[in-house]
């Protein structure tokens, strides 16, 4: 008789059973025991206990959780959102130092195009009388010499792109010393600085391919470390890094 009552109440049990495992298990069974009692014979404080066995987590728990668990993901945002701070504060900090750094090395006088030298004075009063910061690159030149348009128009573009740089150009004829300018020696590059001839370069042409451009020109003055940094480079170059960090 026990053992058919025992029986009947496991199948009742089984049949509302929702939850798996020893603590599901043990959750159902604290249901059914106080579902089982006699209403009548079981003190009320006993019916709350089973109550809140059967239920541990209260709704009030339940709440709290969900509240924390909001909390922690707008404490998560915050997070991402200050990380973007935090690199787009660097990116104006590196933009301002660059910034900072190109005006201290471009601090002088600007030039940014070719100055035509007509005579032997006005060659001898550019290298003078310029700063002793200033580089001055001078191009003496006769127009019926191959290469000597082909490196005017290079110098050109060269002084747009280092305004820092003076380019001058001055005709073999002009310069009051012709005899010391022959054809066989023009294209002649000379190159000054503090009033003082730092590098001189006789036949450019010849070392350059038959056809030459701007950046041969460039090219062949930087393996002599004769020009500055590039401004246009270097600013193209900031924005390429801030890109990459984007």
């Amino acid at each position: 008789m026990e053992e058919a009552k025992s029986q009947s109440l496991e199948e009742d049990f089984e049949g509302q059973a929702t939850h798996t495992g020893p603590k599901g298990v043990i959750h159902d069974w604290r249901k059914f025991k106080l579902e089982s009692e006699d209403s009548d014979s079981v003190p009320q404080s006993k019916k709350e206990i089973l109550r809140q066995l059967s239920s541990p987590q209260s709704r009030d728990d339940k709440d709290l959780k969900e509240r924390a668990s909001r909390k922690m993901s707008i404490q998560e945002y915050e997070l991402i959102h200050k990380d973007k701070e935090d690199e787009n504060c660097l990116r104006k900090y590196r933009r301002q130092c660059m910034q900072d750094m190109h005006q201290k090395l471009s601090f002088g006088p600007r030039y940014g195009f070719v100055y035509d030298l007509e005579t032997g004075e006005q060659f001898l009063e550019t290298i003078e009388k310029e700063q002793k910061i200033t580089t001055i690159v001078v191009h003496i030149y006769e127009d019926s010499i191959k290469g000597c348009d082909a490196l005017n128009n290079s110098l050109v573009c060269l002084a747009a792109e280092y305004p820092m740089v003076k380019f001058c150009k001055i005709k073999a004829s002009n310069t009051g010393a012709g005899e010391r300018f022959s054809s066989d020696v023009l294209p002649t590059l000379l190159v000054y600085k503090g009033g003082e001839l730092i590098s001189n370069f006789i036949s450019v042409a010849e070392q350059l391919a038959e056809e030459f451009f701007a950046r041969d020109v460039e090219s062949f003055l930087n393996e002599y470390g004769l020009l500055p940094e590039r401004e246009i480079h270097a600013l193209e170059q900031t924005n390429m890094e801030e890109e990459e960090i984007e």
